[in-house]
């Protein structure tokens, strides 16, 4: 065994002096607790001078689609693959990834260097308010720091999409059609039912034959709920929303427990490292780098009949040090996420001529897409005073339960997913509102696109004309949360999970370290406003709804004054923010309505870039982004080994076997095999992370 790889890349620092904690940690389940072998797996890790010249995949970014594939693809024993994680392994902090109730309590969210720290740009329609915009920057992205949710899209949802990829080629848009996407969300689970005291404390309803149970990812429900959750269904159906048994399987409409990515073994986070790297035998042929930020794509001079080819990636340790090359001699992978993705493409030339020229980056590929048709859940909530345990006075409470792993295991996870229907009290009401929505297409889609190119106004008008008539009429355009983390306080939150805003992202610099510009537009379209202002009024129609009534004292928030439309509305605008579900910026759509990537996610005008993450969802789907994503990227697995069985070229020292010594990348000794695989296909995926 070559303990050399079991050193770690501080992402703190750019030297390479600190190592990993010691190889003994390594047994220590709090750092590995979905794997069966751990002492092992750190092996995969390594330093910069221990890399390859050159890997048959390369990965950059170490999130959550990223390293579900980092695994499938080295599968291949063949293939040899880089992963590329700008932010550190988290090993540092394990035992506050790992503990799903850390979430609320020791939050990683805004605390460097494991949060991005983006912000947005002044929101005009929010009272010019700069928003956070927060994202995961360690091993395994946002689904490391996130709340775990487990929900899926509807069908209607996922069958817009697939509307929209291809409407002159169904069978190309074939492996995005509900049926298909239901099958690789299955796939990417192992459910386990509730215990039968959570059950019972809450009345949990489930339909196991749903869920998939071979998955790497453990799904369940918390190992302790608290007692005030058991109030949650009956309120709804009281208040007209009834209860579902099954939410996941095409229609999650109605009031529900939702799964978390718990593994109930020991109570602890499952996230895409610990489900799919960490619970990996020692593999030679896989290689993963912490505290590597990408700079950017490198194109050969030369271009195939499908496009510019990408040869390599230029990456660094920090902000000003020295900048490292690897080559690829199939594909990339770069695991930016809705934010990452479009801003190392900007970076690296491609993307809309008029914003690569500003900030003097030579045009690539002109992609006008790029960053375009942002798409985002804002939330807000009503909040009130309670004498009842919640789970966060269970905590403050310091006593020996509250530090226990089964109620450190729970998590909020009492929603509801509410149609137009019931938020505006009426069919006929409701169906006033669309049309008015539908009226205004040709006005919203000449004032609210912020692109100069018609390729990306056409594809704002069918995004906006599938969610007004695809999306919108059947499917829940609020999401309710109960929320009962605070001490002595209990929330109903409500989420616009339908918006027809349309912001984008773009760069002010051509370096990959200056932060891109991320402005959303929130509420620049008038419906969305009006839907959040129904969701929150809504939300105290619930809990003035006994039995939850029943325990709760004083509104805190917004508070009784706030009473008229214009006053709540007043609220929103001033207190809403990012449920942190952003997507769309590299949309599966058509190049002509300014999408990036096409039905298998390669991206127009290259013959070797993909994007596989939440940035290619072209709408804003009822649900939170986890579940699809883990399913993208199980499916992207499908077709990249697919068009890739061919061809069986491996670069390399590496044997890429399984269980094998592994080796230590010499670079002089990999320049001959990088020479005679005559720069193959070169393929970059981006892939992302997401709360």
């Amino acid at each position: 065994m070559n303990y050399k790889l079991i050193l770690l890349l501080s992402a703190t620092c750019s030297s390479l002096t600190q190592a990993a904690p010691p190889f003994e940690s390594a047994f220590d389940p709090q750092h590995y607790p979905d794997s069966p072998t751990p002492a092992f797996h750190r092996r995969n890790y390594i330093t910069p001078h221990q890399q390859l010249s050159s890997y048959n995949y390369v990965i950059a970014g170490g999130g959550l689609a990223g390293l579900v594939l980092a695994a499938r693809l080295s599968d291949d024993s063949s293939k040899t693959v880089l992963v590329l994680e700008a932010g550190p392994s988290g090993d540092e902090v394990a035992a506050r990834i790992n503990s799903p109730g850390s979430t609320y309590y020791q939050s990683l969210l805004n605390a460097e260097p494991y949060d991005w720290l983006y912000k947005t740009a002044p929101q005009a329609n929010a009272n010019s308010r700069v928003m956070s915009q927060p994202r995961g920057k360690v091993l395994g992205g946002s689904a490391a720091l996130n709340g775990m949710y487990m929900v899926r899209p509807p069908k209607d949802e996922v069958n817009a999409w697939h509307d929209l990829i291809a409407p002159a080629d169904s069978k190309a848009a074939e492996p995005w059609q509900w049926d298909n996407f239901f099958s690789s969300l299955k796939q990417s689970e192992k459910f386990t039912p509730p215990t039968a005291d959570s059950q019972q404390a809450a009345g949990i309803r489930y339909t196991g034959s749903s869920h998939g149970s071979s998955g790497k990812l453990q799904t369940t429900f918390p190992g302790y709920m608290v007692p005030m959750s058991s109030r949650w269904l009956p309120t709804l159906e009281a208040a007209g929303i009834p209860s579902t048994d099954d939410a996941y399987s095409g229609n999650n409409l109605g009031a529900f427990f939702a799964t978390s990515a718990i593994n109930p073994t020991n109570w602890t986070r499952s996230y895409s490292r610990s489900a799919h790297i960490d619970t990996l035998p020692p593999r030679s042929n896989l290689h993963i780098l912490s505290g590597a930020t990408v700079e950017r794509i490198v194109f050969s001079n030369s271009t195939s009949q499908s496009g510019l080819m990408a040869s390599s990636l230029e990456f660094s340790t920090s902000n000003g040090t020295a900048k490292q090359t690897v080559a690829v001699s199939q594909e990339v992978i770069l695991s930016g996420g809705a934010y990452g993705s479009p801003h190392i493409l900007q970076v690296s030339g491609v993307g809309p001529r008029d914003v690569l020229e500003a900030v003097s980056v030579p045009v690539q590929v002109e992609l006008p897409g790029v960053g375009q048709h942002f798409q985002d859940h804002l939330a807000t909530g009503v909040f009130y005073k309670t004498s009842e345990d919640t789970a966060g006075s269970i905590k403050a409470s310091n006593s020996e339960f509250s530090t226990t792993p089964e109620f450190l295991s729970f998590v909020n996870d009492a929603v509801a997913y509410i149609n137009g229907s019931r938020l505006f009290e009426g069919d006929d009401t409701f169906a006033s509102f669309q049309k008015t929505i539908s009226d205004a297409l040709a006005s919203s889609s000449s004032t609210l696109v912020p692109s100069q190119y018609p390729e990306v106004v056409e594809g704002y008008k069918a995004i906006y004309s599938a969610t007004v008539d695809k999306v919108l009429p059947s499917n829940g355009a609020i999401e309710l949360v109960f929320s009962i983390n605070s001490a002595g306080q209990v929330a109903v939150q409500s989420a616009l999970q339908t918006a027809f805003s349309q912001g984008r992202l773009y760069i002010t610099s051509p370096s990959i370290y200056t932060p891109p510009t991320i402005d959303p537009q929130y509420f620049s379209h008038p419906a969305d406003i009006v839907i959040l202002r129904q969701g929150l009024k809504l939300a105290r129609v619930v809990a003035s709804t006994s039995p939850l009534k029943d325990i709760l004292g004083d509104e805190v928030t917004p508070g009784a004054a706030i009473q008229s439309d214009a006053d709540i509305e007043t609220f929103i605008r001033n207190n809403a923010g990012t449920e942190f579900h952003p997507g769309s910026t590299c949309a599966m759509l058509p190049k002509e309505k300014g999408g990036v990537v096409d039905a298998s996610l390669k991206v127009y005008g290259t013959s070797n870039v993909r994007v596989v993450d939440s940035s290619v969802f072209p709408v804003s789907f009822s649900a939170h982004m986890m579940a699809p994503t883990y399913a993208l990227a199980e499916k992207a697995a499908e077709i990249i080994l697919s068009g890739n069985s061919s061809n069986t070229n491996s670069t390399g020292t590496s044997s890429g076997s399984s269980g094998g010594s592994s080796s230590t990348g010499n670079k002089k000794g990999n320049a001959g095999s990088v020479k005679a695989a005559g720069w193959l296909v070169a393929t970059l995926l981006v892939v992302g992370s997401l709360l």
